[in-house]
């Protein structure tokens, strides 16, 4: 606003200041026309005739000289091929304005103006069509002020209120009074709030689960430490160091899964371009020890070779915490899969086995970190699927589990959309 009104006051004063000029040029043109008709004498005009050596029309503001010729002496400046109209002509230190007319015959009508005169009326002229606007300017700048603090104090009020807030329990904040256009911002701040109410619920969950978790294995540990004191025969000290070992091993784990879940809250790695197929027969060749030890057919069904933009570590862990719980709750003799598919929009990676499989009701809530499904004999920590969840997430993918179509068992699917 203050730019455009120094522009507009710029543009004012240029305008008059060649609007007084055409019209002092009008000026000496009706003198001319006047001074032709003999209109012009002492009586009838506010003009004063001077006597200085030639017959001369003048006005004590402007300086306007009228001369006629042949009648008035020729002045000396006044070069004979001067065409009519107006010509700007200097004679000495003096620049004048002077409008020629033609007459009938070898009359002819001249009158002159100093251009500083004209100069001096122009501007004169102009100040006073700018003056206004330059009083304008600060009365303008002022109410910007005056208009922009009481708008955005609302705003000042709103960010009191949100430095106020509890930092583990942060509560939307009210728009009331808020101008329009910052009402949107607000409720984005209010939904950013409520993800992250719901982020720091989740963690005070997951930090008591996994203190629960961490209790039984540690106590258990110290038990056995406990006993291998009292043992009477070194048969029995190895039997009791064997449930050791397995205790130890199984905090191991779970300490480890805890440890993958903190990665891929924290980030997910740089991109780059991963051949999927080959990352599939590494972590078949990976788990066939395992899938040998309970005589499990474990094998790679592969309709097209598959490469995707992404962390090659993140989908890694889906991968392998969704073959893990596969061979873990299949039975001995059963069949765990890794299939692996394109479609138009996206990669599907799915680990299928014949093991009791999901109920429906409950194909969600196995996500949840430690969930497991009530029932189960086999050892577990509840957390392979809800990392194969948080990793998915972090890739912008998704992961989700289904019945097999036929027979018993368990479909486990991440679907990871292509990049452009």
């Amino acid at each position: 606003m203050l730019l455009a009104g120094l522009a507009a006051s710029l543009a004012s004063f240029s305008l008059a200041y060649l609007e007084a000029k055409e019209l002092q040029d009008d000026m000496l043109r009706q003198f001319a026309t006047l001074a032709d008709g003999d209109k012009i004498d002492s009586a009838s005009s506010n003009m004063q005739f001077q006597d200085r050596g030639e017959n001369a029309i003048s006005d004590p503001e402007s300086r306007v000289v009228v001369i006629h010729l042949p009648r008035d002496p020729r002045p000396v400046w006044l070069a004979n091929d001067l065409r009519s109209g107006f010509h700007t002509v200097n004679v000495g230190a003096e620049h004048l304005r002077v409008f020629l007319r033609n007459g009938p015959s070898a009359e002819r009508t001249i009158v002159t103006q100093p251009t500083d005169a004209r100069d001096e009326i122009a501007i004169n002229s102009a100040l006073r069509t700018l003056i206004p606007l330059l009083l304008l300017l600060p009365v303008l700048a002022w109410l910007i002020v005056r208009i922009v603090r009481i708008e955005l104090a609302p705003i000042t009020q709103l960010s009191r209120r949100l430095d106020e807030q509890s930092a583990d329990r942060p509560q939307p904040v009210a728009d009331d009074g808020l101008p329009d256009e910052i009402t949107p911002f607000v409720h984005a701040i209010n939904r950013l709030l409520e993800r992250i109410n719901r982020l720091v619920g989740q963690q005070r969950r997951f930090i008591a689960d996994a203190a629960h978790e961490l209790r039984s294995p540690l106590t258990a540990l110290s038990v056995q430490a406990q006993n291998l004191t009292q043992v009477g025969s070194l048969e029995a000290m190895h039997e009791r160091v064997a449930s050791l070992r397995a205790g130890i091993e199984r905090a191991r784990q779970l300490t480890e899964q805890l440890l993958d879940i903190a990665r891929t809250q924290v980030g997910t790695g740089e991109e780059t371009l991963v051949n999927v197929s080959i990352m599939a027969r590494e972590l078949i060749a990976e788990y066939l020890p395992l899938a040998n030890a309970k005589r499990i057919d474990l094998g790679l069904e592969e309709v097209v070779p598959l490469s995707v933009r992404t962390s090659s570590e993140v989908l890694r862990l889906i991968i392998k915490n969704a073959l893990e719980n596969a061979l873990k709750y299949t039975p001995d003799d059963g069949e765990v899969t890794l299939r692996l598919f394109s479609e138009s929009d996206s990669i599907v990676i799915e680990v299928l086995d014949n093991g009791p499989g999901i109920p429906r009701s409950d194909c969600e809530r196995v996500f949840d970190s430690f969930y497991r499904l009530p029932g189960t004999v086999s050892e577990g920590t509840g957390l392979g699927l809800a990392i194969a969840r948080e990793a998915a997430n972090r890739l912008g993918g998704s992961v989700s589990v289904h019945q097999r179509y036929s027979g018993p068992g368990l479909v486990f699917r991440y679907r990871q959309w292509r990049k452009a």
